[in-house]
């Protein structure tokens, strides 16, 4: 259903069996590639295809995904219009399909699983002065940052970037220190001054490109033009500018001594790609062999079931990391020789778009014995510790959702568990946290913030139970309308737990878990029977001294022992749902000491405060002013300047909850 408040949109193809049919006959019988798009004209997915008629009547011959992936049957079930490019050849759409999901980045093209396990190293080239950071996120930047990764060993990633930003000076912040002068990273040379623009724009992207090469693997490409530039120098007699190379050679000698691991044969470099399945997931590993020395570990999951239900042929996992990590990396850190453990299904093709790509010559081999045999092996053999631990974290949070369901005396395993804090100063900036875990997990992507809005909860008065039943309520305000006009919950709540489903409400949780003893529970129960949902939610509450589970209704906790898992994951949603809580309410709170106490004030504005300060150059001057001396300020008249005095001096206007400082949990 659509979601509540919201005009309908256009409905999908499925639901226009005569539109479906017309635009499936226009499709030709050629090569290309297909662009699928939702109501709002985003693209969900890019496919390339050998005869394109084929392959997106393949999509919709089994009713709209029965016999898909989960994740190809929500796409299915989202298209409302298919676009097609034609090609003169299948090279020619892998290409095109290689350029087309770099650019626009679909949802639905992510083979590979993003579960923010594994950090990449961001470079942010579409900025004047670009920043380097490590992120977990790859979504929603500009097509012209590049990422490198993932990394599987997230300590050397980070004494790297260390080593980098020692040895090289970048910046430093994300924003600067200071509005009108350098910080100390300039003074000791870590920064080149970009908040001041010491250094040009083009200036600062040439050097920053040499801090690329570490990351892409190329040191001794890198050392060897240090090298020459440090002669340079010397020949000119710029002694100064020829140390400061030599610090960066002398750190860089340094960083590959920590990084590199000798295996060999070092004139050629090589990229090996080998993986390990179970039958449902396949981990896969990407060894970086620069001049013989392994100078970066890439780690990859994938799906290891096909469409059908089927076991996914070894080789065509392998073809689609490699045709999505060569897609995304640059030419030069292409390396001149690919070795993979299983043949692909498109070997010739990927062959010549990855010439084509790289502009020289290159090799790809599938090795059956002697030292390029022995790497396969090696790869797999750390492909398969990779998967041993990706098994053992499945079923270590299958056995806690278990136990958690015995404890709770549910009928199954809780899969979507919410949790919900409070955080405040004595009702100050009073917020509150929603964390999600799926299957054990966090899913970040559905945690949520709320401010508080009750005007009852302010400096000085705080009232957690209050708190807490205006989040419930706000909440489940769209599951009670939806009930209240009629709508089957039971329904819902079915489509709701499966990714199918597409509608507006696709978030009822299984268990709902808050942060409190009794007291809490009560207040969220009261509000969830104001929304006539008391019957349908499953509520707990997690009491902090004792660590112990109530239940709505009952006087005394459940019988938990500390250990069982079960209760283990209530309170790691509940640290988790505090930290989010308490990391927003000093948020909250930091901007609003940000802010002069001036702008409080009714009837000053930004430009008016910038005056009074100007005038009095601080706010202790302001305040021991008498109504006089305020009015003699520009632009504050004696109404206006009583006001003010009144408002520090505990007049009708004054805050009341200026003096507080203690600290409440």
């Amino acid at each position: 259903m659509p979601e509540l408040g919201t005009p309908e949109l256009s409905p999908c193809l499925l639901q226009q069996p005569e539109r479906l049919k017309a635009r499936l006959r226009e499709v030709p019988a050629e090569p290309g590639c297909y662009l699928m798009r939702d109501r709002e004209d985003r693209i969900l997915y890019i496919g390339k295809a050998k005869v394109l008629r084929h392959r997106v009547r393949s999509y919709f011959q089994s009713g709209g995904g029965h016999g898909h992936s989960p994740r190809i049957a929500l796409m299915v079930r989202q298209v409302c219009d298919i676009e097609f490019i034609v090609t003169d050849n299948e090279a020619e759409a892998l290409v095109l399909e290689s350029n087309l999901i770099k650019h626009h980045q679909p949802h639905f093209n992510v083979l590979l699983k993003d579960d923010k396990k594994y950090p990449y190293l961001c470079i942010t080239w579409s900025e004047a002065y670009p920043r380097i950071f490590i992120t977990r996120r790859r979504r929603d930047r500009s097509p012209l940052d590049r990422f490198y990764g993932p990394y599987v060993d997230v300590g050397l990633l980070r004494r790297t970037l260390a080593v980098v930003k020692r040895v090289f000076p970048l910046r430093q912040r994300p924003v600067p220190l200071y509005r009108d002068r350098t910080c100390l990273n300039y003074d000791i040379g870590r920064c080149p001054g970009v908040c001041q623009e010491k250094i040009s724009s083009e200036q600062y992207h040439h050097g920053l490109r040499k801090v690329a090469m570490v990351f892409q693997g190329r040191n001794d490409e890198l050392l060897d033009l240090l090298r020459v530039q440090m002669d340079r120098y010397a020949e000119r007699l710029d002694y100064e500018a020829a140390a400061r190379v030599r610090d960066q050679l002398q750190g860089l000698d340094a960083l590959s001594t920590d990084q590199k691991l000798g295996l060999g044969d070092s004139s050629v470099s090589r990229d090996v790609v080998a993986l390990a399945s179970d039958g449902r997931l396949a981990a896969v590993q990407l060894f970086q062999m620069r001049a013989g020395k392994l100078v970066g570990r890439l780690g990859y999951t994938a799906d290891a079931v096909a469409a059908d239900g089927s076991p996914t042929d070894p080789g065509r996992i392998l073809q689609r990391v490699v045709e999505e990590h060569y897609s995304q990396v640059e030419a030069v850190e292409i390396p001149p020789e690919l070795l993979l453990q299983h043949p692909l299904p498109q070997q010739a093709l990927i062959h010549a778009w990855l010439q084509e790509r790289r502009g020289r010559r290159l090799q790809l081999a599938v090795p059956q014995r002697q030292q390029k045999a022995d790497l396969i092996e090696l790869v797999e053999r750390n492909a398969s510790y990779e998967l041993q631990r990706a098994q053992r974290g499945a079923e270590q949070q299958q056995l806690a959702t278990e136990d958690l369901a015995q404890l709770l005396e549910l009928p199954t395993p809780p899969r979507r568990i919410e949790g919900f804090d409070i955080s405040h100063i004595q009702g100050s900036d009073a917020v509150a946290s929603q964390v999600v875990f799926i299957d054990g997990l966090p899913a970040k992507q559905h945690y949520r913030k709320y401010r508080i809005q009750s005007s009852s909860i302010r400096a000085g008065h705080s009232d957690d139970f209050m708190a807490m039943a205006e989040i419930m309520r706000r909440r489940f305000r769209r599951w009670a309308q939806a009930k209240a006009e009629g709508a089957d919950l039971a329904q819902l709540r079915r489509a709701a737990d499966t990714a199918l489903h597409t509608g507006g409400l696709n978030d009822w949780p299984d268990l709902v878990m808050i942060d409190g003893g009794k007291g809490q529970l009560s207040a969220v129960v009261e509000a969830l029977r104001e929304l006539n949902l008391h019957e349908e939610l499953v509520v707990c509450s997690l009491a902090k001294q004792r660590e112990e589970v109530f239940l709505p209704g009952a006087k005394l906790p459940l019988e938990s022992d500390a250990d069982q898992l079960g209760l283990q994951l209530l309170r790691r949603l509940r640290d988790e749902a505090h930290r989010f809580a308490v990391s927003f309410h000093r948020q909250q709170r930091g901007e609003r000491m940000k802010r002069s106490r001036l702008s409080e004030i009714p009837g000053l504005g930004p430009k008016r405060v910038r005056e009074i300060l100007a005038h009095f150059r601080s706010i202790d001057a302001v305040q021991i002013a008498s109504p006089e001396q305020i009015a003699a300020a520009p632009g504050v008249g004696p109404a206006l300047a009583r006001q003010i005095w009144e408002y520090f001096h505990g007049g009708p206007d004054s805050d009341p909850g200026s003096e507080i400082t203690d600290l409440a949990s």
